[in-house]
């Protein structure tokens, strides 16, 4: 039996389905109270990596693209995976040119957070970009990405009023909000 913090433990594990990005296993687990239960856990092959790209004017791009799973079309900032071993910022650099053709000489680490952490192990590393240069846009394959340059204040009031939900996207760009009010910890 693994013993978990919290006074969880794995009595059993078994991997239901994967793929080259998740791994999805069903578990059979004694609750921190004693008692027998199951639970489902996506295991994330990938980091998942952020950018906000702000220019000297205080604009920002945003990305317009379909997912799959929604069913619908998301404006997002930047975003994309970070595979296992490659370092994050390498990441993002990658993602920020292919996804909006924009290069950037100061990078800034702005946060880390977990994703939907009651059924996955989804980490996520968010980066402000800023010294913006053109670079050339290079779409994969799964991509319908359009995007567009907007005045960073723009995108904000673009989460506050709905129109972004993606939750990497809403806690990137609330975040740099609070930045620019001068909110410190």
């Amino acid at each position: 039996m693994n013993e978990k913090i919290g006074g969880w433990k794995t009595k059993t594990s078994q991997v239901m389905y994967e793929n080259p990005w998740i791994k999805v296993s069903h578990e059979e687990v004694i609750t921190p109270k004693g008692t027998d239960g199951i639970y489902g856990v996506v295991h994330f092959k990938n980091t998942a990596i952020g950018v906000v790209p702000i220019d000297e004017d205080g604009n920002t791009w945003l990305v317009k693209q379909s997912r799959y799973s929604l069913n619908q079309y998301t404006w997002e900032i930047p975003e994309g995976g970070c595979p296992q071993g490659e370092n994050p910022l390498d990441a993002a650099k990658r993602e920020l040119e292919e996804e909006v053709g924009l290069r950037a000489n100061q990078w800034q680490q702005l946060m880390t957070m977990h994703l939907s952490n009651s059924v996955t192990d989804e980490y996520c590393v968010v980066f402000v970009a800023r010294d913006l240069f053109e670079g050339q846009q290079q779409l994969e394959a799964t991509e319908d990405i359009e995007y567009k340059k907007l005045p960073l204040q723009d995108a904000i009031a673009m989460v506050l009023n709905g129109e972004i939900t993606d939750g990497i996207s809403v806690a990137a760009l609330l975040r740099v909000a609070l930045d620019l009010k001068g909110y410190s910890a």
